[in-house]
């Protein structure tokens, strides 16, 4: 599926390790779902690669507030549409913590709710669509009016 970042498709370079997949013993960019992050943070922190941590809907974002500055990457899942815990992780994670790094959405991630997500603080997509650019495209720029102020959010895009 196209990974959309600021509105171009680009090239999805991380790996995204399943939590009993081995380690790699190369310097690849990689992300591990919380379980894994919890269990082997040490070793992973050593690595000299970037790294990103995948988190469920329900996964609190505050388990990666002290380690925020390490990581590259947080992926955040939509399982589905009528599910939008994903959106108050990324504010979470923007406004609160001020997290600079990529937040990038994965699942079920709709046309119809890409300029949220932006507002919200996701600037990097996952969508299962051979047209994902120009569906990111049209949908940012579809909202010309909103009804809350836009405040700064970190890295948003």
């Amino acid at each position: 599926m196209p990974l959309v970042r600021h509105g171009a498709v680009v090239t999805d370079d991380w790996t995204h390790l399943d939590d009993d997949a081995p380690l790699p013993n190369d310097d690849r960019p990689m992300t591990v779902g919380l379980p894994r992050w919890r269990d082997a943070r040490e070793d992973l922190l050593a690595r000299a690669s970037p790294l990103g941590v995948r988190l469920a809907n329900t996964d609190p974002v505050d388990a990666l507030a002290v380690d925020l500055g390490r990581l590259a990457l947080v992926v955040l899942h939509f399982p589905k549409f009528t599910d939008g815990r994903a959106y108050g992780q990324a504010r979470r994670l923007r406004a609160f913590h001020k997290y600079a790094g990529e937040v990038r959405a994965t699942g079920n991630v709709l046309r119809d709710q890409l300029a949220l997500m932006v507002r919200t603080g996701f600037d990097a997509f996952v969508i299962d669509a051979p047209d994902a650019a120009e569906r990111y495209r049209a949908a940012v720029a579809a909202i010309t009016h909103v009804y809350q102020p836009r405040r700064a959010v970190v890295g948003g895009g």
